[in-house]
């Protein structure tokens, strides 16, 4: 079959033929439909990533369907339309007992330890199989949005933590797909005002799409920060999420940030300079909640796929190119330069 390896290094993809899966008892063998480009997926092209050993078969926001079920203790059976959970938690550490798969101290991801969707054919693993994190897609959603179920479930992750409401001013800073997602989400949650923040133009135009209440530029002179102060009837906001892996933007969110206010770290920083310069007076004289997330819980993927399904977000719109699996080198230069939102990696 036809897959995409990641070979080791930046810029280290190779589109090429490699041997058929075969599955083990409890695996299951998917045709796959669609698998989404993520942020990860790209830094890795971009950087490398040393935590993958290669040769790896990237992608992890993903469905397909059924080809076959290797004696799996499962009701999924040949034909079903499927995506899945990739987290595979021990099940035994405190974390797992406590729910909290996504921090479990031994966790393996598909993509990461498991070969992923970028590829014609693909493997779930048993853990997968055996934990019931495997789901059938409604009939009217496509694959390539229920792919975005990966994604939207990090998001309900770290919205759990915010508690947004009617009374809610809301600032996303990060215009990508996780930016707008978590924008989306919090209108769904009632907040009465959402602005969206980026560095690009080209990225806010794209987002306009979706109806915000504004949309800012960020600049280097901070004018962007004076504006978050009066967003809404002066308001300042209550809720800041920085969904992007620029520590100035840490720092940016809590000079925001109103008295009381629920501050979130969703993006991660680069590896190699995790640190950022904030003014902590501001938590302790404001009283800012600030909060962290990683990776998502299975209730948060299960209740991500409901919401794709129902209709309630605009899914679709989020998708704004499509490669066959030959030209997928094509979509990591298209990300980079802003033009797309979502790319999907569609191999059959």
């Amino acid at each position: 079959m036809k897959a995409a390896v990641y070979l080791g290094g930046p810029k280290n993809i190779k589109i090429q033929e490699v041997p058929d899966p075969v599955l083990l008892d409890g695996e299951i063998l998917v045709k796959v439909g669609a698998g989404n480009i993520c942020g990860v997926d790209s830094r890795t092209y971009n950087h490398g990533d040393k935590k993958i050993e290669p040769p790896r078969i990237l992608g992890h926001e993903f469905a397909g369907t059924v080809v076959e079920v290797a004696n799996g203790d499962t009701d999924i059976k040949e034909g079903d339309r499927i995506t899945s959970y990739v987290v595979l938690p021990c099940g035994t550490c405190v974390y797992c007992k406590r729910g909290r798969a996504n921090l479990c101290d031994t966790r393996t991801t598909i993509s990461y330890h498991y070969d992923g969707a970028f590829a014609q054919y693909m493997v779930l693993p048993k853990g997968t199989v055996d934990n019931r994190h495997v789901f059938r897609i409604p009939e009217h959603v496509s694959f390539e949005e229920a792919a975005l179920s990966e994604p939207l479930a990090t998001v309900l992750n770290a919205q759990g933590k915010l508690n947004i409401g009617i009374k809610d001013t809301v600032v996303v800073l990060g215009a990508g797909p996780i930016g707008i997602l978590h924008s989306l989400v919090s209108k769904i949650e009632g907040a009465t005002h959402v602005c969206l923040m980026d560095v690009s133009p080209g990225r806010l135009k794209l987002a306009e799409q979706f109806d915000l209440d504004r949309y800012v530029q960020v600049k280097e002179d901070g004018s962007h920060i004076e504006q978050a102060k009066a967003l809404n009837d002066g308001l300042v906001p209550d809720v800041v999420i920085v969904a992007n892996t620029a520590a100035t933007s840490q720092g940016d969110a809590l000079e925001m940030a109103g008295k009381g206010a629920r501050v979130e770290f969703f993006g991660g920083l680069p590896k190699s300079n995790p640190y950022a310069t904030l003014n902590t007076n501001l938590i302790h004289y404001r009283e800012i909640i600030v909060s962290g997330s990683f990776s998502s819980r299975i209730e948060d993927f299960r209740n991500a796929l409901k919401v794709v399904s129902s209709g309630l977000l605009p899914v679709k719109q989020l998708i704004t190119h499509r490669f066959p699996l030959d030209a997928m080198l094509k979509a990591f230069e298209v990300i980079p330069a802003g033009e797309a939102i979502k790319v999907s990696i569609q191999p059959n």
